[in-house]
């Protein structure tokens, strides 16, 4: 099992869009970043779990966990102009972006605020952690995700 990190601003598509959605469960669908994408798409496997991260807030944070109920499929949204992430070089015969399907786990018992997490020198190599990384989708390595589990 392989773990991951996603991020998302609460008021463009937070946990609880998430929890709203039928079967909890929603696409992830925009990322433009390569090596996000290639996460997505080659890394990301039926089961693997993610921390849902809140950002761009009043306090970002970790505030919940997701399963991958899909593996990397081409991410639809490219190819329709009548979408905000819509991509005119993307070509449905050769898809440029991916996304995966998430399932709502469960919430925290807390949110794990970026502060926290910034306190823990055992985190000091987790990409969340480290300055300027912007990614939105990020690995989580085993012993960073017990421990952030271990501060509930």
């Amino acid at each position: 099992m392989n773990y991951w990190l996603f991020k998302s601003e609460p008021d463009v598509f937070g946990i609880d869009h998430l929890m709203r959605m039928p079967k909890r469960t929603e696409h992830w669908d925009g990322v433009r970043n390569y090596q996000a994408r290639n996460m997505m798409r080659d890394g990301m496997r039926k089961g693997d779990l993610a921390f849902f991260y809140h950002s761009n807030c009043a306090e970002p944070g970790i505030v919940g966990i997701v399963e991958i109920v899909r593996e990397g499929y081409p991410d639809f949204t490219a190819f329709d102009p009548d979408t905000k992430y819509f991509d005119p070089k993307s070509d449905p015969d050769a898809p440029r972006w991916y996304m995966v399907d998430v399932r709502f786990k469960r919430r925290l018992k807390r949110t794990l605020t970026l502060a926290e997490l910034k306190e823990h020198p055992e985190l000091e190599g987790m990409p969340l952690v480290r300055k300027g990384n912007r990614l939105s989708v990020m690995p989580v390595a085993p012993e960073h995700w017990e421990l952030i589990l271990g501060l509930e």
